[in-house]
């Protein structure tokens, strides 16, 4: 990780302005298209939900404004953010909150977070709280227009939420709707585009 030097970095204007509102954080929903990604997922005979879990978070790592974080009076860069997702078993409507580091590829990270899904008992995880993730959940029985996210009134919170809804068929594609929540200290609606045009681009040219 890397510590941001205030008095040079040019978004520290941005920054602080940004920083005294009460709710800085905002989100966005967009549909996007998961025809080829589903497809390819379904060839490949892996979890769409963890697939996608990678996907999304390794398009968020692409773009470096998601990746700065509060910590104190201190900026705090971090090098790679990974995946925090909600997780339901089988039977069940209680989920669990499981945490699992990104790997270099899809297949070995599928692997990995079914492992560690299955294995882990606790509701909401035993390890310390964490600065370098993104939270996401899935609400796969509603193709909803509008998404808000619980949160704890703190305006230094800068941990992205994803989420994502039921898929459905439209003109011969297969769209789903995704939302994007982030903090405005470091995230502009530029960024925002910037992120769902990367993921759109990873949902069309995955194999």
């Amino acid at each position: 990780m890397e510590i941001i030097n205030l008095k040079t970095w040019e978004r520290t204007t941005h920054y602080n302005f940004f920083r005294q509102m009460d709710y800085p954080q905002y989100s966005i929903c967009s549909n996007i298209d998961i025809t080829n990604f589903l497809t390819q997922v379904k060839k490949r005979n892996i979890s769409f939900y963890y697939a996608m879990i990678y996907a999304a978070t390794y398009c968020l790592n692409q773009i470096k404004a998601f990746k700065y974080r509060i910590e104190g009076d201190k900026v705090i860069l971090h090098h790679t953010i990974h995946p925090s997702f909600t997780d339901m078993s089988e039977g069940s409507e209680l989920f669990k909150i499981v945490t699992v580091d990104m790997e270099d590829t899809i297949n070995s990270f599928v692997v990995k977070a079914k492992k560690k899904a299955n294995n882990q008992k606790d509701y909401f995880g035993i390890e310390e709280p964490r600065q370098d993730v993104t939270y996401i959940t899935c609400i796969p029985w509603v193709s909803f227009t509008n998404m808000s996210h619980t949160i704890t009134l703190n305006k230094d919170d800068a941990i992205p939420r994803l989420a994502w809804g039921k898929y459905f068929k439209e003109n011969e594609k297969i769209l789903m709707p995704f939302s994007l929540q982030a903090h405005h200290a470091f995230v502009d609606g530029v960024h925002m585009g910037k992120y769902f045009d990367v993921l759109q681009q990873h949902m069309n040219t995955f194999k």
